[in-house]
């Protein structure tokens, strides 16, 4: 009599099983077959089924896994612009380094909207409030957590952007990926998530000044036509009293009002511009970076392009190099009096070979103008899949506009 006894290990029957699941079937020496292949024989077959991976109807998106970045010193960002708050957990920071939140507040005051006519007129305290990690003025070594409340949410102001994306921005992307969206501020996507970089980013410069006198400015060097020549600041000399002189952040103060006026000129008509931080990093240690794929540049270019807004990022000459030969790029290497090996130039900014070399970091990084504005564009109606001329835009509260 024909049988074929068979050991199931699966939560189906030979009859129950989806046609949608595929299996992998084994004789008892191993070998692949068919259940139809010995229909007619007597043979005795012992057979395993194994369920792989199910194959979904249709795409289906893990939760979201891109809200943390760094590997000894972690951060992790939450809230969205609406919500309730914004914040960050510092996973990584060493005990013992005297931290409060008056040193978290001054980074934060320098970001906070609402303090010029040409920033996002949202009003915003951003207090924030250490919640773990820190005990009688000093870090545990333990998770440091860091809330800062939204006050300012008018989640009414952008009901109708459910209507309509808005162009350029993430409303699409993030529908598309996750078939739902935050309609208040982009969500996520907002600048409002920075806030946790920079309070993470406040601790991670105290450490950074005391365990290496290690010091990191930025400033605006372009303004959509403007730009400051990259011979008129001296990065080694630079100071934050420079930066800080005028409300657009430029330390020349004639290329700033310039830089001002080509702002106020868009604002007036509803429109937005983009344009250039530079960032340095002084006495940075020698040897930081990990080639290949965890090169400096890579890391700090990661960094950086994942802010908001984010389109270009250079380092050194960046792509200006791309137009010299190799004599004019190289940097001359030669013995300072003290005996260390120093470059006579900084077109690497920097780093060579993804290793930082002892000199001055030097990195830009381009932002897109704003996309929320008032001059109409087209875009799309998600409720009756027609293209419409984004008028809506135009009922969006004027002081979200950059929210």
């Amino acid at each position: 009599m024909m049988k074929a006894a068979a050991i199931v290990q699966s939560p189906w029957s030979l009859n129950q099983k989806p046609s949608h699941y595929p299996y992998k079937s084994d004789l008892v020496d191993g070998g692949g077959f068919n259940l139809s292949t010995f229909k007619g024989s007597s043979i005795k077959i012992q057979t395993t089924i194994f369920p792989l991976q199910k194959q979904p109807h249709k795409l289906e998106v893990r939760a979201s896994i891109g809200n943390t970045f760094g590997n000894l010193f972690r951060v992790t960002t939450f809230g969205e612009s609406h919500g309730g708050g914004v914040g960050c957990i510092i996973d990584g920071c060493p005990p013992r380094l005297p931290l409060s939140e008056s040193d978290m507040q001054v980074e934060l005051d320098r970001r906070r909207p609402g303090q010029s006519r040409i920033t996002t007129p949202r009003k915003e305290s951003d207090t924030c409030k250490i919640l773990s990690g820190v005990g009688q003025g000093s870090t545990l070594g333990t998770p440091i957590a860091v809330s800062v409340p939204n006050t300012d949410q008018r989640g009414n102001d952008y009901s109708e952007m459910a209507l309509a994306y808005r162009p350029s921005h993430a409303d699409a992307t993030y529908d598309f990926k996750y078939g739902v969206r935050a309609v208040e501020g982009g969500g996520r996507s907002s600048a409002r998530e920075t806030i946790g970089r920079v309070a993470a980013g406040a601790v991670a410069k105290k450490l950074l000044k005391i365990q290496s006198a290690t010091e990191v400015l930025a400033y605006v060097s372009r303004v959509h036509g403007v730009e400051l020549p990259d011979d008129v600041v001296d990065h080694e000399k630079l100071t934050i009293e420079q930066i800080e002189s005028n409300i657009v952040r430029c330390p020349d103060p004639v290329i700033a009002e310039e830089m001002i006026k080509a702002i106020d000129m868009v604002r007036l008509r509803g429109d937005s511009v983009g344009g250039v931080i530079t960032c340095i990093a002084r006495n940075v240690p020698r040897g930081l970076g990990s080639p290949v794929f965890d090169k400096l540049e890579a890391e700090l270019a990661k960094g950086l392009m994942s802010l908001p807004a984010t389109k270009g990022f250079e380092i050194g000459s960046g792509f200006s190099g791309s137009k010299m030969t190799g004599s004019e790029h190289n940097d001359e290497f030669y013995i300072d009096d003290s005996g260390n090996v120093r470059t006579r130039t900084n077109r690497s900014g920097g780093i060579q070979g993804g290793i930082s070399n002892g000199e001055t970091i030097v990195m830009r990084v381009a932002f897109k103008p704003t996309s929320t504005i008032t001059v109409s564009n087209l875009s799309f109606d998600c409720l009756n899949c027609t293209t419409v001329n984004d008028s809506l835009s135009l009922s969006v509260s004027e002081s979200y506009l950059m929210s």
